[in-house]
């Protein structure tokens, strides 16, 4: 066994409460941007919608297990890869599609199509392409997570507070474009202030072995993007559509995953630092990415 797959980063009942209920705040918060209309837009992109869908759910995951296959890292690092992978696309997607210039609506639409799907198919599909890392099993039997259990808490803090604030919107227009702004940066400065709190206490050990990370995270991220990417484009799909599934497909919520480490995973080293690393270079990369395609849309 490698040292980070016996390492813990220590969260007492009181710090996942907060993070918890932070969580179910910055979701509520994302559901701002989320009309119920919106979901009758799948009408407009239906194979944009499918290609983004198996993109995400399917060559991502797939890829994942090649890259394990390939850097072969410690098993509680590529747990967390595929973790990630399976996680649902990350709240800032929806921002870098609109500041690139890409499909907005297409975004929106297939953004809250993941995220409801999420209840099911995060745990779900965990739990099965994780059975495909070599030298997991002895790992994975020593937590005994149960699908319910990952649903259970997805709609608790994931699937219930969106809903409450797609129904906000949809019932009170006005009043939610006023609060929107200020209940997004709350919700975001709240959510990572807690979580950069908790993790001081262990960030000598996150530093001892961000390199193990460094790389692995760099190569998942890029191809999650060219991913989403080039099988639009394989697909013929619109240049603008094929970059927004280029968001969709490579920024994932971390936020999400760290929240199921914690709760369920005894927040084993590993995970939490491929995630954590995860959400910052999803970050660095998604608006460069996005700069980037903005300024050659403006060219």
């Amino acid at each position: 066994m490698h040292p980070v797959d016996a390492l813990r980063i220590n969260f007492n009942a009181d710090q996942l409460k907060l993070l918890n209920a932070a969580m179910a705040f910055l979701m509520f918060s994302v559901a701002l941007d989320i009309k119920p209309s919106d979901f009758r837009k799948v009408l407009q992109f239906p194979k944009s919608i499918a290609v983004g869908m198996v993109a995400q759910y399917l060559l991502f995951p797939l890829l994942t297990l090649g890259i394990i296959a390939v850097f072969q890292p410690p098993v509680s690092m590529a747990l967390g890869m595929v973790l990630v992978s399976m996680c649902p696309s990350g709240n800032m997607t929806n921002f870098l599609v609109h500041f690139s210039k890409a499909n907005t609506a297409l975004s929106v639409t297939l953004n809250g199509i993941i995220i409801l799907l999420a209840t099911v198919i995060t745990p779900a599909g965990f739990l099965f392409w994780a059975k495909f890392i070599p030298e997991s099993e002895a790992l994975r039997k020593s937590f005994e997570v149960g699908f319910g259990e990952m649903a259970l808490i997805i709609i608790e803090l994931i699937l219930a507070p969106l809903l409450f604030g797609m129904w906000l919107n949809g019932r009170f227009p006005d009043w939610v474009a006023r609060i929107r702004p200020w209940v997004q940066r709350i919700s975001l400065i709240l959510f990572f202030s807690i979580l950069v709190l908790a993790l001081l206490g262990n960030g000598d050990n996150l530093v001892k072995y961000l390199g193990y990370a460094f790389t692995i995270v760099l190569v998942h991220n890029a191809l999650g993007m060219s991913t989403g990417y080039w099988f639009g484009r394989l697909n013929r799909l619109p240049e603008s559509d094929s970059r927004t599934l280029a968001f969709e497909t490579g920024v994932h919520n971390t936020a999400l995953g760290l929240l199921l480490i914690f709760q369920f995973f005894n927040g084993l080293g590993g995970m939490a630092l491929i995630a954590a690393w995860g959400g910052i270079w999803d970050l660095v990369t998604g608006i460069g990415l996005a700069a980037w395609w903005r300024e050659r849309v403006n060219s």
